[in-house]
């Protein structure tokens, strides 16, 4: 399905890249691709249009974890006043081997949602969402768990222990890794896609009924930059191994593809996470329905910490 115009983050390298060349291919009228640098986005729009030979793309400076770039770029949209069809939320960030955080005191790997929140919650508000609009986040599968040397927070039992049972306090601790988060990186990120999943779910409730919102995993796709900031295990030692399993692994092409699928799917699925089936990161996807991806409580925990951190609420 054609989009009329589509949105998508995180365009200047992988998958965010090969997902807006596909849109172009598949018949969108414009792309507004984003990236950090106005100059880098600008070159990528020049070089997605040679690739393609096609005239879409538009290019849109936002810097995720800088409130003030995401409210420059929202007051931009608000100006061309075009309403957005497809909304591919792909931008995110592997952990550092040391734990970072954004001026904000957001943890590197959850500022992305942060940014993202605000951008959606922003585009809402203007009514620059289209009717049937489906919205994209990039999700992954250590949030469902039984992924080899990731491992989430089991969020109650935390918020038990540190928060009074208060598990929005205790995501934004994880959101900001604060007292009592040990940082680890493989499970901080796991934790930040959970949250995600979380966000997802909540943001579904919130929306108008034609439209729906979805977390989709890409799947592993060794051949990016996403591994960039992994720890030596990672790179040195998961990525090589999986390379080696049939099915383990698949091209940008393929990973971003699923992104185009899941915005294809109906209302009756919104809120939900796909990913690969369980103990794969390659194939076909399907919801995902382990228990604590369906907890209503910590997925509305995420969603009030989320809006707590950005300052944004959806009102």
């Amino acid at each position: 399905m054609a989009h009329s115009i589509a949105l998508v983050t995180g365009t200047t390298s992988g998958l965010g890249y090969e997902a807006a060349r596909l849109l172009a291919e598949d018949g969108s009228k414009e792309v507004i691709v984003t990236g950090r640098s106005l100059a880098r986005v600008k070159e990528t729009a020049r070089q997605l249009a040679a690739e393609t030979q096609k005239q879409v793309f538009t290019p849109l400076e936002l810097e995720l974890d800088k409130p003030s770039s995401v409210q420059s770029a929202l007051a931009e949209l608000i100006k061309r006043n075009r309403p957005i069809d497809f909304l591919l939320l792909n931008a995110g960030l592997v952990p550092f081997k040391q734990r970072a955080l954004t001026e904000a005191g957001i943890e590197s790997s959850q500022a992305p949602l942060i940014g993202h929140h605000q951008l959606t919650v922003g585009l809402l508000k203007a009514k620059l969402l289209s009717p049937n609009a489906r919205i994209v986040i990039a999700g992954a599968e250590p949030a469902r768990g039984g992924v080899p040397m990731f491992k989430y927070t089991d969020l109650p039992a935390f918020a038990a222990k540190y928060h009074q049972g208060d598990r929005t306090a205790a995501v934004e601790a994880l959101i900001r890794n604060g007292p009592n988060v040990k940082y680890v990186p493989n499970n901080a990120y796991a934790d930040a896609k959970l949250i995600i999943a979380w966000w997802v779910a909540a943001l579904a409730r919130r929306l108008p009924s034609n439209m729906a919102v979805y977390a989709v995993s890409p799947g592993a796709s060794n051949d990016t930059k996403v591994a960039r900031n992994a720890g030596p295990l990672i790179k040195y030692l998961m990525i090589p191994i999986v390379n080696l399993i049939p099915g383990m692994n698949q091209t940008p092409e393929t990973a971003a593809r699923r992104y185009l699928q899941a915005s294809e799917f109906g209302t009756d699925v919104s809120g939900q996470f796909f990913a690969s089936a369980q103990g794969k990161f390659s194939g076909p996807i399907e919801v995902q329905r382990q228990p604590h991806l369906h907890d209503r409580a910590s997925q509305e925990a995420a969603w009030q910490a989320v809006v707590k951190v950005s300052g944004v609420d959806f009102l």
